[in-house]
């Protein structure tokens, strides 16, 4: 295992701030090249830091120097000796305001800087160039077998009239489509479904708006890095969602919780929004990529010491998802090279699609540590009294559209054409088990 944070403390680990990268550089450089990034930010970063701490020095010793000048300006009698003590100061003054706007943009480009600097895998993070070095840990539940040819989505839900790819494009364009009738209320179904279980599995409902303004998007570790995948109204400066996970992120920005509140959990649905950057001739049929699909959430706040066990069960509740749709699916530990920007850990929950037949991600359940919470400014205040600390929190799908759909219908469709509804959601189908050929 090549991870170089072996020997860190993983609370120490995940604080990016600037005391961190200057005690520990070859760490933040050995994250960065095991996720297969440039490191050199590193070195600009400390550079940058010389510079500004530099200027500093010089601003301080001048505004001490222009205070002793001061005082001895009201003593002076002589009036020429006075008047070139004034004039000099007057330099002084011009000089500490240059200074002060150098220190400015430097402090800016230092902020840009480290705001582009990812999360420090975790230890149980494995070494991997990319997402062919994921590792699968488990495989749960049998794939479906059929005596017919299994349909995919895009050939099924048109046979069936639930779904309409022809009136999406219309309305907006390639990746948009309709959901008809019961196709439609399915989703709705899944929707309400994954709600109710995470409710029962003790995370907290919230309904959150669907835009946010940039800080929001900043505390949750979007923007800058992501600004070009990002839906923006620049009239009113407002933010598409690409997630649920920001604005409960955002939730407690610039807030200090009280440890005893610890842990909160909390599910949301949103619609998310998220410029696709597609490959010619890669995921293009079907509903599986596109710039809007919906989706329900799980987020957790909690202490440091409590975050490893809170991931285990928030992994634990994304499965129970997939177990209670009765979808196949296994789990994996994604590498370095393929976590994301934010995560020190993440495991992706897939589930096998018959019809596509692949396996199709549809959860990835990650701790992030202290990471959002720094940028966010969340803390909580110690039981017993000690100083105000970051919270660590996590996220993870439960799970998201459209593929927990395409698996559904690919899944359960009957040689005859027809889909079956999995148990679980026929308090929502209004009496429908099966969905029919016309």
């Amino acid at each position: 295992h090549r991870n170089g944070a072996h020997s860190i403390n993983q609370e120490r680990c995940s604080m990016l701030d600037l005391n961190f990268i200057r005690e520990n550089p070859e760490v933040v450089k050995k994250s960065l090249s095991d996720r297969q990034m440039d490191a050199s930010p590193v070195d600009l970063v400390l550079s940058l830091d010389t510079d500004r701490r530099n200027l500093l020095t010089k601003v301080e010793k001048l505004k001490a120097e222009r205070n002793v000048v001061s005082k001895e300006i009201s003593t002076t009698k002589d009036q020429a000796e006075r008047q070139k003590k004034i004039d000099a100061m007057r330099e002084v003054g011009d000089e500490i305001a240059r200074l002060d706007e150098t220190v400015r943009e430097v402090d800016e480009n230092l902020k840009n800087l480290l705001a582009s600097i990812p999360n420090i895998p975790d230890p149980q993070t494995p070494y991997g160039k990319d997402d062919s070095e994921n590792v699968v840990l488990r495989t749960t539940g049998e794939l479906p077998k059929f005596d017919f040819t299994p349909l995919p989505h895009w050939d099924l839900g048109v046979k069936l009239g639930i779904i309409d790819f022809d009136r999406g494009t219309k309305l907006t364009g390639s990746r948009f489509y309709i959901l008809n009738g019961l196709g439609a209320r399915l989703q709705r179904s899944v929707i309400a479904y994954m709600l109710d279980l995470h409710t029962r599995q003790g995370y907290e409902e919230r309904y959150t708006p669907f835009m946010v303004k940039a800080e929001t998007l900043f505390a949750s570790g979007q923007l800058p890095k992501f600004a070009d995948n990002l839906y923006h109204d620049v009239e009113e400066d407002f933010w598409m969602v690409p997630t649920a996970e920001v604005p409960l992120t955002g939730m407690y920005r610039d807030e200090v919780l009280e440890e005893s509140s610890l842990p909160q959990r909390f599910t949301a649905y949103t619609p998310c929004f998220r410029r696709e950057k597609m490959s010619a001739g890669r995921d293009v049929r079907g509903i599986k990529r596109g710039h809007q699909f919906d989706k329900v959430e799980m987020y957790t706040y909690c202490t440091p010491e409590e975050s490893p066990k809170e991931l285990e069960k928030m992994l634990a509740d994304a499965e129970a998802t997939c177990a209670g749709l009765g979808l196949p699916y296994r789990i994996k530990r994604l590498c370095t090279g393929d976590i994301g920007f934010n995560s020190m850990i993440t495991y992706d929950v897939e589930v096998w699609a018959a019809g596509c037949d692949e396996w199709l991600e549809v959860s990835s359940v990650s701790n992030v540590g202290d990471f959002q919470a720094r940028r966010a400014n969340i803390k909580y205040k110690p039981g017993d009294g000690s100083k105000n600390r970051l919270v660590h929190t996590l996220n993870g799908s439960g799970l998201g559209m459209p593929r927990t759909m395409i698996a559904i219908m690919e899944n359960y469709q009957q040689p005859d054409g027809s889909i079956k509804i999995p148990d679980v959601l026929l308090p929502w189908m209004g009496g429908v088990s099966v969905i029919k050929p016309a």
